[in-house]
C-alpha cells in the first residue's frame, strides 16, 4: 500500500516536472517567435535606413573653340579614369592591382584605407585619370580582370543555444553568455570594385601659338585665363545630377535612378581668327624675338571690317604640357599692356592737319625744320621738308611743326574717335584700355609729344592696329570683332575725310621704299604702306636709363583696298640688323627690327593668298632677311 502511494507520488512529481518543462518550451518558443518577428520588423527598418540616396554628377561636355573656317583650336580629348570601390576590392588583389595601375602598393593601400575611414564617398576613389586610350594601364587592367584568385573571408558565427537553455534565458533563469566560433570561406573569384569611366582632357591642337589668346583651364576644368575664362558661361554648360537609390545590403546595387537635373553641354565658340594666318604671324614673332634677343614680341592682324585674323604673343607656353606653367607666358600683351606707340602716331597728326586744311601734303609744300621747338632741336640734316619726307624719315621736329597748327581740343577729340583711351570690349577681364588724358590737363609739351606718340597717351597694340583701319575704310573706323557670330551694336565712326585718308596712305607707301624708314618691310611684288615707331620703355613709372626700347611697325597691304592690317611690337630688342655696318648690332629701332618682323609674317601670308595680285614694279631694292 505504501509502495503504491510512493509510486503515485513519484508519478505525479514526474508529470508535474515534465509538464513544467513542456510549458517552458512552449512559452519559450512563443517568446522566441515573437522576438524574431520583432527582429524582422527592426531589420526591415534598418534596411530602409541603410538605403541611401547617392547623387552622381553627369559631367557636361565643354564646348570647342573653333577658328573662322571651323578648324579646332581647343577641344576635349577622350580619356579614361579608374574608379575604385574600396568596399568591394578584395585585399588579395591589391598587389596585382597596384602593379597594373603602375603605382606603389603602399600608396594604393593607403588611399583605400583612407577612403574606408571616411564617412562619405567610401565607394568612389579615382585612383588614376587622364589615361589615353592607348595607355598600357588600360591593357593591364583588362588582363587583371581575367585573373582568378582564391579569396578568403573570415566570419564569426554565434553558437546556437539548446532549446532548454534558450527557454531558461528567456525566462531570466539563466544568463545569456553567447559564444562565437570563427570560420573561413574560400572561393576562387575575379577582382571586384574596379571600373573604367570616361574622362576628358582639354586639348589644344595649335599648341603655344594661341595659348595667350585661348588661355587654359584649371584642375577643376574651369576656364582659368583667356577665352576659356572669359566665355566660361558659354563653354562650360551645366552638369546634370543623377540620383541613385543605393542599397547597402544588395551587394552595392543601385535601383530606381532618377535624373534630377538634366545635363546641358557647353556650346562651341567660333572666333574670327584664321589659324593659317595665326601660324605665320606666330612663327615670324618667335624668330624675330630670338634673332633680336628681345624680351618679348606681339602682333595683331586685322581684316578691313575689324575682324581679328591673328593675335600673337611670344614667349608662350604649350597648354598641353601640364608639367610646366608660367603665368607670364599666358599674358596677352596685345590687350593687357598699355604703351607709348611712338612714331606710329605721326600719320594721324598729318591726317588731322590735312583734313582741317592746315597742310596740303603736296610736293611743293615745304616745312621749315631749322628752328628748335621746345626740347626738340634741329638735326642739321634738313632745312625744309615735304610732308612725304617727314613721314619717310620719321622726323620729329617736322611733325611737331605741323602739330603747332592744330588745336589741342581737336587733337584730343580725334584721338578719342580713333578709340584711344576707350575699351575695346574683346576680353574685358584682361584688357587694358590705355589712357588719354583730357586736354585741359595738357601743357604745351604734351600736345607736341602727342603728335609723335608720347606724352598724354598710352595704348594697347590692338587699339593701335584698329586706328590704322581708317586706311582700309576711307577714313572711318569699325569696331573690332573676335567672336565670329557676335552682334556688334557699334557702327563705323567717320574720323577723317576720304580724300585726306587716301592722300596720307599714298605717303605711307613712300615710307616703305628704299628711301624710307620702313624699307625693310618691303615685300617683293606687293604694294606695302606703313609706319615705324620707337619708344623708350617706361619701367616702374619712369623711362629706362639704360636705353631699353620698344619698337613698332604698323602697316597694311596692298595700299589700294587693303586686305591685311598688321601691328608689330618688340620689347627691348638688343641685337638689331644694320645694313651699313653688319657688325653693329646694338642700335635697335622700328626700322631694323619690327619692320622686318612685319615683312616675315606678311610674305608667308601673301604667298598663300591668291586673291592679291603682285606688282612687278615692286621688285627693285629688295633685301634678304637675316632670320
Amino acid at each position: 500500500m505504501v509502495s503504491r502511494r510512493v509510486q503515485n507520488y513519484w508519478y505525479r512529481q514526474g508529470f508535474i516536472k515534465y509538464f513544467f518543462i513542456l510549458f517552458l518550451i512552449v512559452f519559450g518558443y512563443r517568446i522566441v517567435t515573437i522576438n524574431q518577428l520583432h527582429a524582422g520588423d527592426i531589420s526591415i527598418q534598418e534596411k530602409g535606413n541603410k538605403q541611401a540616396d547617392d547623387k552622381v554628377r553627369n559631367q557636361a561636355r565643354r564646348g570647342d573653340i573653333l577658328d573662322r573656317n571651323g578648324n579646332v583650336l581647343a577641344s576635349n580629348l577622350i580619356l579614361k579614369k579608374v574608379n575604385l570601390d574600396p568596399t568591394q576590392v578584395q585585399p588579395e588583389f591589391i598587389p596585382k592591382l597596384a602593379e597594373a595601375l603602375e603605382i606603389p602598393e603602399k600608396e594604393l593601400r593607403s588611399a583605400i584605407a583612407k577612403k574606408l575611414k571616411g564617412k562619405a564617398g567610401r565607394k568612389h576613389l579615382i585612383i588614376r585619370k587622364n589615361l589615353e586610350l592607348t595607355s598600357p594601364i588600360l591593357e593591364n587592367l583588362n588582363d587583371l580582370k581575367k585573373i582568378k584568385l582564391e579569396v578568403c573571408t573570415t566570419k564569426q558565427k554565434k553558437v546556437k543555444l539548446g532549446l532548454l537553455d534558450r527557454a531558461l534565458v528567456i525566462a531570466n533563469l539563466k544568463k545569456d553568455d553567447p559564444t562565437y566560433v570563427s570560420y573561413t570561406n574560400c572561393k576562387t573569384r575575379r577582382i571586384n570594385g574596379v571600373e573604367l569611366e570616361e574622362d576628358t582632357r582639354r586639348y589644344y591642337p595649335k599648341s603655344a601659338s594661341l595659348a595667350p589668346l585661348l588661355g587654359r583651364i584649371n584642375h577643376d576644368k574651369q576656364g582659368a585665363s583667356g577665352i576659356e575664362r572669359e566665355f566660361e558661361h558659354i563653354l562650360a554648360g551645366q552638369n546634370g545630377i543623377l540620383q541613385l537609390n543605393f542599397d547597402q545590403e544588395s551587394q552595392g546595387s543601385y535601383f530606381n535612378p532618377v535624373m534630377t537635373k538634366k545635363v546641358k553641354h557647353g556650346e562651341n565658340i567660333e572666333l574670327t581668327i584664321d589659324s593659317n594666318i595665326q601660324y605665320h604671324a606666330y612663327a615670324a614673332i618667335k624668330k624675330s624675338v630670338t634673332y633680336h634677343n628681345a624680351d618679348s614680341g606681339s602682333a595683331i592682324i586685322l581684316a578691313p571690317n575689324g575682324e581679328i585674323l591673328a593675335m600673337v604673343n611670344y614667349p608662350a607656353d604649350d597648354p598641353n604640357e601640364k608639367s610646366t606653367y608660367n603665368a607670364e607666358n599666358y599674358r596677352n600683351r596685345v590687350l593687357s599692356d598699355k604703351v607709348e606707340p611712338g612714331s606710329t602716331m605721326k600719320p594721324f597728326t598729318m591726317l588731322l592737319a590735312l583734313d582741317q586744311g592746315k597742310i596740303r601734303a603736296t610736293e611743293d609744300e615745304l616745312i621749315d625744320v631749322t628752328k628748335r621747338i621746345g626740347h626738340i632741336k634741329p638735326d642739321g640734316k634738313y632745312k625744309q621738308m615735304t610732308i612725304k619726307k617727314i613721314l619717310q624719315k620719321s622726323h620729329n621736329l617736322g611733325t611737331i611743326n605741323v602739330s603747332e597748327r592744330l588745336n589741342k581740343e581737336d587733337m584730343y577729340n580725334t584721338w578719342k574717335k580713333l578709340g584711344f583711351g576707350r575699351p575695346l570690349g574683346l576680353i574685358p577681364s584682361i584688357e587694358n584700355s590705355g589712357s588719354l588724358r583730357h586736354f585741359d590737363s595738357w601743357g604745351l609739351a604734351d600736345k607736341r609729344t602727342l603728335s609723335f606718340g608720347h606724352g598724354p597717351m598710352e595704348t594697347n597694340l590692338a587699339q593701335l592696329a584698329r586706328a590704322y583701319l581708317v586706311f582700309a575704310n576711307e577714313g572711318s573706323i569699325p569696331p573690332l570683332k573676335l567672336l565670329k557670330n557676335a552682334i556688334l551694336f557699334d557702327e563705323k565712326t567717320q574720323v577723317f575725310s576720304k580724300e585726306a585718308t587716301h592722300r596720307i596712305a599714298e605717303l605711307l607707301d613712300a615710307v616703305v621704299t628704299w628711301k624710307g624708314s620702313g624699307y625693310r618691310a618691303r615685300i617683293k611684288g606687293y604694294d606695302v604702306a606703313g609706319k615705324t615707331g620707337t619708344a623708350e620703355m617706361v619701367i616702374n613709372g619712369s623711362y629706362n636709363k639704360k636705353g631699353a626700347k620698344r619698337t613698332f611697325f604698323t602697316g597694311f597691304v596692298p595700299v589700294e583696298k587693303p586686305k591685311y592690317i598688321m601691328a608689330v611690337r618688340l620689347d627691348h630688342p638688343k641685337r638689331c640688323y644694320n645694313y651699313y655696318n653688319s657688325n653693329n648690332r646694338g642700335k635697335c629701332e622700328g626700322s631694323n627690327s619690327a619692320a622686318m618682323t612685319f615683312r616675315k609674317a606678311m610674305e608667308n601670308i601673301l604667298s598663300s593668298d591668291q586673291s592679291i595680285k603682285t606688282n612687278k614694279k615692286k621688285i627693285d631694292h629688295y633685301l634678304d632677311l637675316p632670320f
